[in-house]
């Protein structure tokens, strides 16, 4: 609440509390449209984790 106007605040995850979002200058959410794990392509190094 108190931060100066230059100084942006980035939280990423989800289930951020409604307090949160209020004070924050941007939102974003992000969902899954297609994802080749859905057809048995494994979790891949530098894209998953």
């Amino acid at each position: 609440e108190n931060r100066p106007r230059h100084v942006h605040v980035v939280v990423t995850g989800r289930g951020a509390p409604e307090a949160l979002l209020a004070l924050a200058d941007t939102v974003t959410e992000m969902r899954k449209v297609k994802h080749a794990f859905d057809l048995g392509v494994p979790a891949q190094r530098g894209i998953e984790h």
